[in-house]
């Protein structure tokens, strides 16, 4: 069911993008460079820099070297390294809120654009993308995945495979937002697993906000633990 949605929304994207030419959708004016943004509203997006190169954690001071934080060097996670272009803020949160929420779909195509410009210039190519899963009930109750919208896009741009099958929701945890680092790792322990086809030896796993990273630390040690050497995150925003 998955995988046919996925297909249909690039039959979809491929026909919007063909029929209506882009425009900004902060504030209506003529989009640029194929996006659904002007150049104004473009240069004051919130960008995310300095940062730890394995969990995206910002410093406060510019250190232009890879860089690990005291956190990653004490206890490192599962996954290897995060490209967050973007603070979860001003335009990006309300563009990430608008999908979630309201099925805004221009603001997938834009999100999926800004992160495949970003991508194209900072981040290795991995054997495929792995959007965070949902539950079945939750995907059945919305009728969608933002994260799936994120990837399909980032996928065409850069001629990736998306893979939409290999992961899966084992439990309907509650939603995160209003817990603690601790209660969220509690939340979503134990709540992915891979299907025993999967093979990749390096993944790049897609969302849209990166808050504490329990839930993609989570889905990197179930991918660890059949058998994926490498994992990136690939996230939209970092959330402050």
């Amino acid at each position: 069911m998955i995988l046919m949605h996925f297909k249909r929304q690039l039959k979809d994207l491929r026909l919007t993008s063909y029929i209506f030419p882009p425009c900004c959708i902060l504030c209506g004016d003529k989009g640029f460079n194929n996006l659904d943004l002007c150049m104004p509203c473009y240069q004051e997006l919130p960008r995310h820099f300095p940062r730890c190169y394995c969990c995206g954690d910002s410093f406060e001071t510019a250190d232009n070297l890879p860089t690990l934080c005291l956190k990653c060097l004490e206890s490192p996670p599962a996954f290897d390294e995060t490209f967050a272009p973007f603070i979860h803020h001003t335009t990006i949160r309300y563009l990430i809120i608008n999908l979630k929420f309201n099925k805004h779909y221009p603001s997938a195509r834009l999100l999926g654009n800004l992160m495949s410009e970003h991508l194209q210039k900072t981040a290795e190519r991995p054997d495929c993308i792995i959007p965070v899963p949902l539950h079945k009930k939750r995907y059945r109750e919305r009728g969608y995945n933002q994260s799936i919208e994120i990837a399909t896009i980032i996928a065409k741009r850069l001629a990736l495979q998306l893979d939409v099958q290999s992961c899966y929701r084992l439990k309907d945890t509650t939603h995160q937002v209003g817990l603690s680092a601790e209660q969220r790792r509690e939340n979503i322990k134990d709540a992915f697993g891979v299907h025993s086809s999967f093979n990749a030896s390096h993944v790049a796993i897609v969302d849209d906000v990166m808050t504490t990273g329990s839930t993609l630390n989570e889905l990197a040690q179930a991918l660890k633990k059949a058998g994926c050497q490498r994992i990136q995150l690939w996230v939209c925003a970092k959330a402050q």
